[in-house]
């Protein structure tokens, strides 16, 4: 007879879930069984790391729209989870986590530190996701399992905890008394899909007509709605600046005259510049988080706001939007494109961006044609871009691997191409992440880049890669620091030294780690040994690592390069700050809103940095 595991993955099944990635253990071996009778349609990937199961899940519902699945053992396993949940419940992505309990009459026993491996993971897990519920019953698990598919893809999307005890796991499935339904709306974000009122749309669209020096400001919600090819329709007609955050790169090809890049404290140069001569900025799908607000500097007193996002509580989170605009970002961007009509000139706007981009760009070109030992980052990244096919993934790791791929690699066509943990920014993302990717995406190339430092965190997962013979790239920008911490401590402390990855007679081995673990590792010193080395690694059939040693005192944050070649002091930072309301004005050239808005973040110029 089938036991409750049968039920739980052939429930995955039809929801439509391919993979699951984690951690058997005697808890859950139910569900791996009931896994394996089903490979047809479901596969499970077998992880080194818990943690990482939840990283690779979360590229898996980066590229797909549906749910991650991810399955740990209770306690030790389950206790690795919250560093992947944070990430998606902050990056808005559907994620399900399946974790092991003990049998449910055991569960006093923990209080009393007899049960093994056992704590309080309801409430554990009701901290880092959007819901979680233990599961009291057989009976009652196909209502949570439906529950948590629902959750997860609905309204706002993130991660679920769905805790079954092992008693439950390991009980007869009698299919003619607990039946299984599931609810395929549930199946692939968004939930379901919305639109803005006629009126609202109007008077947006009268906005962005009004407006001399329109922004467009995309963020990762385009994604999450699949609505790449129609923001990029929108831009196309819309007349003016298109930037995006990290996690909404590919909204728009970034090849476009009107794509300035990615705003970013360590984006693109041309965006951060170009955004703050804009009299309207419309927020696309985009929390208007600390780094994409350029630390809430963004907007400005005399902006006129028009946000999209399907979360009302966005909507004047951290200023009042002159038109908020409620619902899908897909629905509602084609609502905008159709009232705005034919498209709006506005050519001296046009030639300042040119005229931006182009200093921008002749910057980045004498920093890539460095011939510096040790090697520049945008050497390595100019060599990268030109290998990087339409089909190609990117999975990028957190700190400066983030800025060199945003400035330096730049989006060819509309579409998420690009893998950024923004949600939280933690190390360690890459590697695992590309692990999801290439399973979901057997037939392309992944490429990762990750600093030293974060490439550290998860070096064990090379083993999966090569086990699971996927075709990914990783690239190790090896400065032997923990680069962004380095340099805040230089500038800001000036003589503290707890960033050093390694002593000047010892250089971490990445590549040499890699071969012994299965992959081809290739090490690079020179910058005439880049291309070389890059198309051995594209060629081969298989994972592998490419370690280049480049300059630790490189950085893509343009405050650190500007404290850094003036050579100025600097102040440090603000232990804390008084928040107080301040109202915001509207250009002149825009109508008034109804009310005033609300600035909730003082600033001053240090904090800006």
């Amino acid at each position: 007879m089938a036991h409750i595991g049968d039920l739980v993955a052939e429930m995955l099944a039809q929801y439509g879930t391919e993979l699951v990635f984690g951690m058997p253990g005697g808890q859950t071996t139910a569900l791996h069984d009931g896994i394996s009778r089903r490979s047809d349609r479901i596969r499970h990937v077998l992880m080194r790391d818990e943690r990482n199961a939840a990283y690779a899940a979360d590229a898996y519902a980066r590229l797909t729209g549906k749910p991650g699945v991810c399955d740990v053992t209770v306690g030790p396993g389950a206790n690795l989870l919250p560093a992947g949940f944070l990430e998606a419940l902050n990056a808005s992505i559907p994620m399900i986590g399946i974790i092991g309990e003990l049998p449910l009459d055991w569960l006093p026993l923990k209080e009393k530190g007899i049960a093994s491996q056992g704590f309080d993971q309801l409430s554990f897990f009701k901290t880092c996701t959007k819901d979680a519920w233990l599961v009291p019953s057989v009976t009652a698990l196909p209502e949570l399992i439906r529950t948590a598919y629902r959750t997860a893809t609905g309204g706002r999307p993130g991660p679920v905890a769905l805790i079954i005890p092992h008693d439950i796991f390991d009980a007869e499935w009698d299919e003619d008394l607990v039946k299984i339904t599931v609810d395929d709306r549930a199946m692939q974000v968004p939930f379901l899909r919305s639109a803005a009122p006629a009126a609202s749309i109007a008077e947006a669209a009268a906005l962005i007509r009004r407006a001399k020096r329109p922004a467009l400001v995309c963020g990762g919600g385009v994604h999450g709605s699949d609505a790449a090819a129609e923001v990029t329709a929108l831009a196309d007609r819309f007349g003016g600046l298109v930037v995006t955050s990290l996690s909404g790169k590919g909204a728009v090809p970034e090849t476009r005259d009107y794509a300035a890049g990615v705003l970013n404290p360590l984006g693109s140069w041309a965006a951060i510049e170009l955004v703050k001569e804009a009299d309207l900025i419309v927020w696309c799908g985009s929390k208007v988080s600390q780094n994409t607000g350029m630390n809430w500097t963004l907007p400005g007193p005399e902006q006129a706001t028009i946000t999209i996002d399907c979360d009302a509580m966005e909507h004047g989170r951290t200023f009042r939007p002159t038109v908020p605009l409620l619902g899908d970002v897909r629905e509602i961007v084609s609502q905008l494109d159709a009232a705005l009509g034919k498209p709006v000139a506005r050519p001296d706007w046009m030639a300042r961006i040119a005229e931006v981009k182009a200093e921008g760009e002749a910057a980045k070109a004498a920093e890539i044609a460095s011939d510096a030992v040790p090697v520049q980052p945008p050497r390595v990244m100019a060599e990268l871009a030109k290998r990087i096919g339409p089909d190609d993934i990117v999975v990028s790791d957190a700190s400066f691997s983030a800025g060199w791929i945003a400035g330096y690699i730049p989006a060819q066509q509309p579409g998420r191409q690009f893998l950024y943990a923004r949600g939280q920014g933690g190390l360690g993302y890459s590697v695992p992440g590309a692990i999801g990717a290439a399973a979901t995406r057997p037939g392309a190339r992944i490429v990762t880049v990750a600093g030293d430092g974060a490439f550290s965190y998860t070096v064990g997962e090379l083993a999966t890669q090569a086990q699971q013979g996927q075709r990914i790239v990783n690239v190790v920008l090896n400065n032997g620091r923990l680069g962004w911490i380095q340099l805040w401590q230089e500038i800001f402390f000036k003589n503290v030294q707890s960033a050093l990855l390694e002593t000047q007679s010892v250089v971490p081995g990445f590549a040499g780690a890699a071969t012994a673990l299965g992959l081809k590792g290739i090490y690079v010193e020179k910058p005439d040994q880049i291309a070389a080395a890059l198309d051995e690694a594209f060629a081969h059939d298989g994972p592998s690592v490419v370690e280049v040693r480049v300059d630790d005192l490189a950085t893509p944050i343009h405050s650190f390069k500007r404290r850094m070649k003036e050579g100025a002091d600097a102040p440090r930072p603000r232990p804390g700050t008084v928040y107080k309301l301040r109202d915001y004005k509207i250009s002149p050239d825009l109508p008034e809103p109804a009310e005033a808005g609300a600035d909730l973040h003082p600033r001053t110029p240090e904090q800006v940095d």
